[in-house]
């Protein structure tokens, strides 16, 4: 979903509709083919520092607790992670394109400093997309979270904790860093960058993306 794309209003037509079938969403397979630079991804002007160590490849996927295309690219995208190569480290990123995407951002580093990730992640988007429950606010999310195992305090004391802060203006300055302009999108090792846009399905971003991390590897 573009970011142009991310108005109230053009959200919730996508909510009522249950999401636009637009070509940034996950799709069927696409023919093979080698990723051309400038079409398929981009060469970052500024390479951005990773946070892995020497000999491991950063993957970074940009997402939206709200988005439709995220949601749909979600249960593919969690498949790839658990068979993704060791040297493969991935990190997910919650981007903030209007300050009302704080709150949802904070509650992926709520679940993260607390090791809740594989517990709640997977949750939250299907109570936005499927329960249709709306959840951008903290005191929404801590109702929800409460209702789903963790305490209503714990979340909010983590949510407003100085270290989920510094981890949500991390993931703004990374976002802007790649020049993020649409979600999902990838990051490959600090230095290119791929979204559905792009290669037209996320199926070929995450296509285009293993091509990368095999041109780090080679040493490009």
């Amino acid at each position: 979903m573009k970011r142009r794309d991310f108005s109230l209003a053009a959200i919730g037509a996508a909510t009522a509709a249950g999401g636009l079938p637009l070509a940034a969403q996950a799709q069927g397979p696409v023919a093979a083919k080698k990723p051309v630079e400038g079409t398929d991804y981009l060469s970052l002007d500024k390479r951005v520092p990773t946070d892995v160590g020497a000999g491991k490849i950063e993957l970074i996927e940009f997402f939206w607790y709200s988005c439709p295309h995220c949601n749909a690219f979600e249960p593919q995208f969690a498949a790839w992670v658990k068979a993704a190569p060791k040297d493969v480290v991935v990190q997910r990123v919650p981007v903030r394109f209007r300050d009302d995407f704080e709150a949802q951002q904070r509650a992926y580093y709520v679940f993260e400093s607390l090791g809740l990730v594989d517990a709640m992640h997977g949750k939250l988007f299907h109570a936005i997309h499927v329960e249709r429950q709306q959840l951008n606010t903290a005191p929404a999310l801590a109702a929800w979270a409460n209702k789903n195992g963790l305490p209503e305090k714990k979340f909010l004391d983590t949510f407003n904790s100085f270290g989920v802060a510094t981890k949500a203006r991390r993931a703004t300055q990374l976002q802007d860093a790649f020049k993020v302009q649409g979600v999902p999108a990838l990051g490959v090792a600090g230095r290119f960058y791929t979204d559905g846009s792009l290669t037209q399905t996320m199926d070929r971003a995450l296509q285009v993306a293993e091509y990368l991390i095999g041109e780090v590897r080679r040493g490009r």
